[in-house]
């Protein structure tokens, strides 16, 4: 009888040491494997830099020019524009007029740009802002100044 109780005890203590150690490495990896690698700083650094070197292209960044009164401002296809100071009116030969990002709606030929407003030029097709003052404008795109 002692025999059996003794075998039982055995039995039991390894069932349940085999069940934790099935459970203590079951999906865990070891730093420094495939499944968990150590990368180090310079790995890393690079690895940013070739991420942030993919900007999207058409002019990422916003650009200033200043208009003189009578100076046309001609954007490119897809030019966004911010009126900074001064003021200009809309040039729009195709009559579509120009998106106002900021007010949602459509800036009309002769219509004046309210400072601070951000604008869209859809298409190069002649659409962009004539300035009846000295003029401030930021823009992210191509454009051209006649």
């Amino acid at each position: 009888m002692k025999r059996i109780a003794l075998l039982s005890a055995v039995a039991l203590l390894l069932g349940v040491g085999l069940i934790f150690s099935v459970y203590a490495s079951a999906d865990r990896s070891e730093p420094g494997t495939s499944a968990d690698p150590l990368v180090t700083r310079s790995f890393v650094e690079e690895y940013v830099q070739r991420q942030l070197g993919q900007a999207p292209s058409g002019g990422g960044t916003w650009q200033i020019v200043t208009l003189s009164p009578g100076q046309v401002f001609l954007g490119g296809d897809g030019t966004e524009f911010i009126v900074r100071g001064g003021q200009v009116v809309v040039v729009d030969p195709t009559g579509s007029g120009i998106p106002s990002l900021t007010s949602g709606t459509n800036l009309t030929n002769g219509r004046t740009i309210p400072a601070n407003h951000l604008g869209l030029v859809p298409r190069k097709d002649g659409r962009g802002l004539k300035a009846n003052t000295n003029v401030i404008i930021m823009y992210r795109g191509s454009a051209e100044v006649r």
